[in-house]
């Protein structure tokens, strides 16, 4: 009605000032004017949510179909604009029809049996005849019929055009699926978080207990230093379910939470990590280069927060199945291309080739390409001259019953430590051999100095 209203007074001035509502051709214009301020108006974002839910309330479309919030390119907002000229231009059509018609039916079949409208001039003339009246019923009621045949008609065309023109663009499909993926990663982050730090804790705070308590009338200066560590990992992880808590409360799964404990690192916890899983009583060897790099607080944070997590799952798995036995962790930082220069080269080109032969490559499954593509942007290689690498070698033996099932593959914590190495271009590989477990992780570091 506002369009039409608006475009009958546009047509009645045009006219000379003649009131369009009492010509039938001057309505008829003022309706054909009005279909395109109709269209115009549908470009307004607002316009396709109102339709979406109008289609699905009254034309019972499933939800799925339909588009969900406003146009976000003008093919979306072109189709919405198709769809709102033939939504109101119809439905404009029908109400005339429903405004007209059931009178005129009334009448007509009312018309055999009240005298005084036989008297009033209703149209044809036939119908003022003294036998033919009777025939204005059958009109009356196919008035009726047809007016119901159109509106259910309408309403039929309407509900097959919708999720053709009200459904998802492809600019839409995208935006949802970039939406989800959001989503994705900032649950997988939050999931690699807790994993990593409570279950390391556990790991450890279990191992570390039943040290203490073998050993608890023998030797009590161990049982002193394994409470003292016991405490230490339960207040740090408190520290950290807090802040990963702290993200799930705000929604933010990507920047830190104001005043949480900052991420641990490399160079900030390494070594009160090893000390506190040597509480535990499982012999531990480091080997530390940081070569070029000079030491780890050069390094990028990211690169540092990650591998210190990377770190931490590794002895998460040795203190887990290990058996008590032995585990080396080696650290060490070289040029990509060129492997010797720092130190057990041929221990590394051992491992590497092992690994080669016969191990499992897990995280190109979870690359995500526009993170990596934005590490890379940033930079964050501390050399000049070549492609720099951090890598993380760790062994130990398999503590697993005997008769048991061989280790072939990783759980939850291997698969987050594959994807936190994946986003920043890296890899994991592991493989079990000769009862031995190996875990190696290769971080780049890119090129350039910062």
């Amino acid at each position: 009605m506002p369009y039409f209203l608006l475009a009958q007074v546009v047509v009645g001035v045009a006219a000379g000032g003649v009131n369009a509502l009492t010509s039938l051709p001057l309505m008829l214009i003022a309706y054909a004017v009005a279909l395109p301020l109709v269209a115009a108006s549908a470009v307004f974002p607002l316009i396709r949510p109102m339709s979406v839910g109008v289609v699905r309330v009254l034309c019972g479309v499933e939800g799925e179909r339909l588009a969900q919030g406003p146009g976000r390119s003008w093919e979306a907002r072109c189709r919405t604009s198709v769809w709102w000229t033939l939504h109101l231009g119809v439905g404009a059509v029908v109400s005339g029809m429903t405004l007209a018609v059931p009178p005129m039916g009334v009448v007509l079949i009312a018309l055999p049996v009240v005298n005084a409208l036989r008297d009033t001039p209703t149209g044809p003339g036939w119908f003022s005849t003294g036998s033919e009246p009777y025939a204005a019923p059958l009109v009356g009621f196919g008035l009726l019929g047809g007016l119901a045949l159109c509106a259910a008609g309408a309403g039929a065309l309407l509900a097959r055009l919708a999720p053709v023109l009200l459904g998802p663009t492809g600019a839409d499909r995208l935006a949802a699926a970039e939406e989800r993926a959001a989503d994705l990663a900032v649950r997988n982050r939050l999931a690699r978080e807790l994993h990593d730090a409570v279950g390391h804790a556990l790991s450890a705070v279990t191992l570390q207990a039943g040290a203490a308590r073998r050993v608890l009338d023998t030797d009590p200066e161990f049982v002193r230093e394994a409470l003292a560590a016991i405490e230490d990992t339960t207040r740090r992880t408190v520290g950290e379910l807090d802040a990963v808590l702290g993200l799930l409360r705000e929604g933010d799964g990507v920047g830190e939470r104001a005043g949480a404990a900052p991420a641990p690192t490399l160079a900030a916890d390494l070594e009160g990590l090893l000390a506190r899983s040597r509480a535990g009583g499982v012999p531990i060897t480091a080997r530390q280069d940081p070569g070029p790099v000079g030491d780890w607080g050069q390094l990028p944070a990211i690169v540092s927060r990650e591998a210190y997590r990377i770190v931490q799952e590794g002895l998460s798995n040795a203190l887990r199945h290990g058996g008590g036995g032995p585990v080396e962790v080696r650290i060490l930082v070289h040029d990509g291309d060129h492997v010797g220069g720092h130190g057990d080269d041929q221990d590394r080109d051992d491992d590497r080739e092992r690994l080669r032969g016969h191990g499992h490559s897990y995280g190109r499954e979870h690359e995500h390409e526009h993170i990596r593509a934005r590490t890379r942007a940033r930079g964050g290689g501390l050399g000049r001259g070549g492609h720099r690498e951090l890598e993380l070698i760790m062994t130990n033996p398999v503590g697993a019953p005997e008769g048991a099932e061989p280790r072939v593959g990783g759980g939850r914590g291997l698969r987050g430590a594959a994807e936190r190495a994946a986003l920043l271009g890296g890899r994991v590989e592991a493989e079990q051999r000769d009862g031995q477990w190996l875990l190696r992780a290769v971080l780049p570091l890119g090129a350039g100095a910062r």
